[in-house]
């Protein structure tokens, strides 16, 4: 079903579960549920109901889809959040480092992706099968209607979260190019990994005029051109 997306749909619900399916949603359930707490522990940010919406659509989708065996589909939507994380983490690692033009690169590379596979692969792939093609073949029923309000509230939160990542590049770039050539400067908290209120986004942005003369890193802090926050 990787490749082809109407297998999500053949013979469903009679679908086996293997066990290494099993223990990937495992593993992922309690991974948001981790993000889910972590939140009422760490620094509350602007952003934190948006996160907080993001981490209980994303919990009840991954509970909601084993319990009515769409795995197959389910495994799609998991692995297309999964792609950009790991370039975020990287990102983050050189940022600590203090190794700026890595950080920067980084987050070029993961913006790319993060636009591609929530603005393009999602839509077209995902959504696709869950809203035409399982009506095609299944046919629409009751947990259909909410297992695709579920994604389409995804769609909206990864075209808002998109927005930023742009709009924070745009004002980066501009920046550069204003003065004297710097690394890619990018705001420091969005999407609290990407997710960041526009005034944070503001702040950040102006303070980078500063330069690079004094750090302070935090440990959730996100790729600025030599102004970091503490987070946690």
């Amino acid at each position: 079903w990787l490749w082809e997306t109407r297998q999500c749909w053949y013979s469903y619900p009679y679908q086996p579960l293997p066990s290494d399916l099993h223990y990937y949603y495992i593993m992922e359930l309690a991974f948001y549920w981790s993000l889910m707490f972590s939140q009422f522990t760490d620094i509350k940010r602007k952003d934190f109901a948006i996160m907080f919406l993001h981490h209980l659509a994303t919990i009840a989708l991954i509970t909601f889809s084993y319990v009515n065996n769409m795995v197959r589909v389910g495994t799609l939507v998991l692995c297309l959040h999964d792609a950009a994380d790991f370039l975020l983490e990287a990102a983050k690692m050189a940022n600590y480092a203090k190794c700026q033009r890595l950080c920067d690169l980084l987050f070029v590379m993961f913006s790319l992706v993060f636009i591609s596979t929530r603005l393009g692969l999602f839509p077209i792939w995902v959504l696709n099968t869950t809203l035409f093609e399982s009506w095609e073949i299944v046919g629409p029923y009751p947990s259909w209607w909410v297992f695709n309000l579920l994604l389409l509230l995804l769609q909206l939160l990864h075209s808002f979260w998109s927005y930023l990542i742009i709009r924070i590049t745009c004002r980066a770039v501009a920046k550069g190019k204003a003065g004297k050539w710097n690394p890619l400067h990018v705001s420091k908290d969005d999407r609290s990994d990407i997710e960041c209120s526009s005034d944070e986004e503001e702040s950040t942005l102006s303070a980078a005029k500063s330069g690079h003369d004094s750090t302070t890193n935090g440990t959730n802090g996100y790729l600025s051109g030599g102004v970091y926050s503490e987070e946690h």
